[in-house]
């Protein structure tokens, strides 16, 4: 996805995105990192499919404390980015900052066993994210600078594959877990713990410690400043690609009320509802890897703008389409085509971008961008819909969206063939 400006800076990786020829392996990286968020997300979902039963239910915490640590656990991973980022920079050690960020994650999970009060909660929680927000960028810029330019769709699509694999066995896990143990939920937490474990673990022993730096440079270059992170915002393809991202961000409604909605819309008994984002989580990772490589092949850009569409079409159909039982069908994968189509393909747009030196801190401007928006998009549509119902906030997001993806568009218009 290359923008409006033709100016490439110095160290972006656009050589190797213009040779042609037999599609390479996935790097041996990717599919390490892979697994290792394939196991992380395990233990993640295994807490978010039973937190609110076990704050609401057990804990008796009322709609506003369960919203507040809602807001807390969605909201500190996205302002923690920025700081993952420019630390995994300027200490030119990608594996040392994911690997703290999964082990501050991992650490968490049993101190959810003695936390009981809002305010032990809350912390634990901010905590918990905090480790997710220093390992995201990190995590991102290995896969990044092990591939080629060219392929960067089909690398992060094999690796967000992998890590949905993992989002859709938490909750199944947390379910057997449920089922079969007496005091389920200290269980779920215990287990979850021991599976974080085992993340960490495979990051230590099998992920490559190696120092990136740009081509080159010298070993004793000097350190990343916060400086040089923050001049990125002077390249007009990364500020266009982060403020489409924020834009559209703004108007993409949060999984949890997608769900809601779709509850109500298709009357989906409240037996089967945990079983809805599995249905997303499905489509995602059939998706991921064919969208990825063909983003590659036909442009980010387009598939980029083309996943919104498809978004768009979803709340259409909970908006108008009849009460059918087609209708969870259709709207879960359209649901689960727009993350393939853009969780994987806004990362890899930044190959040509950004140079190596700062990969990690180019990630984490667009990802914090994006993350921000969705997470005020949220707060919006949850007022509307308290104020003026389901219907019309989710008219307006759908309105919003169209207006913010043609807008997007323009802004990301190719130039001289490039993607």
């Amino acid at each position: 996805m290359y923008l409006t400006d033709r100016s490439t800076p110095p160290g972006a990786d656009t050589e190797q995105g213009r040779r042609r020829g037999p599609v390479p392996k996935v790097a041996p990286v990717v599919l390490v990192l892979g697994a290792v968020s394939l196991i992380t997300d395990i233990s993640s979902e295994m807490v978010t499919a039973v937190l609110p039963l076990y704050l609401v239910s057990t804990l008796g915490f009322s709609p506003l404390g369960f919203g507040t640590l809602d807001g807390v656990y969605n909201g500190v991973s996205a302002l923690v980015q920025l700081t993952g980022g420019h630390l995994a920079d300027r200490v030119r050690g990608h594996k040392l900052l994911a690997g703290l960020g999964y082990g501050l994650s991992a650490l968490c999970k049993p101190l959810l066993l003695l936390a009981s009060g809002l305010g032990t909660l809350g912390t634990v929680l901010a905590l918990e994210r905090t480790g997710k927000g220093l390992r995201t960028a990190p995590r991102d810029a290995m896969i990044s600078l092990s591939t080629p330019a060219g392929h960067q769709g089909r690398a992060f699509g094999v690796h967000r594959a992998m890590d949905t694999t993992g989002a859709m066995l938490g909750p199944l896990a947390a379910f057997l877990i449920l089922r079969a143990a007496a005091d389920g939920y200290d269980a779920v937490f215990g287990v979850s713990a021991c599976v974080a474990a085992l993340g960490v673990l495979v990051l230590v022993l099998f992920v490559p410690g190696r120092r990136h730096s740009a081509p080159g440079a010298a070993d004793g270059r000097q350190p990343v400043r916060v400086r040089e992170a923050l001049a990125l915002l002077r390249l007009p393809r990364l500020r266009a690609l982060a403020g489409c991202a924020a834009l559209l961000g703004l108007t993409t409604v949060s999984d949890a009320f997608v769900y809601l909605l779709l509850q109500r819309r298709a009357g989906v008994g409240e037996q089967w509802f945990t079983l809805l984002p599995l249905g997303t989580a499905a489509v995602f990772l059939l998706l991921a890897v064919p969208v990825g490589g063909l983003a590659d092949r036909a442009g980010r850009r387009t598939v980029f703008l083309a996943g919104h569409m498809g978004l768009l079409i979803a709340y259409a159909l909970l908006l108008w389409a009849p009460a059918t039982p087609a209708l969870p069908f259709l709207v879960l994968a359209l649901h689960g085509t727009f993350y393939a189509a853009t969780d994987g393909v806004l990362p890899a747009a930044l190959a040509g971008i950004v140079p190596e030196q700062l990969r990690a801190s180019g990630l984490a401007i667009v990802g914090t961008s994006q993350a921000l928006a969705r997470f005020c998009c949220s707060l919006a549509f949850g007022a509307a819909w308290t104020v003026w119902g389901d219907g019309p906030a989710l008219a307006g997001s759908a309105v919003g969206l169209l207006c913010c993806a043609a807008a997007a568009g323009m802004v990301l218009r190719p130039t001289g063939g490039a993607r």
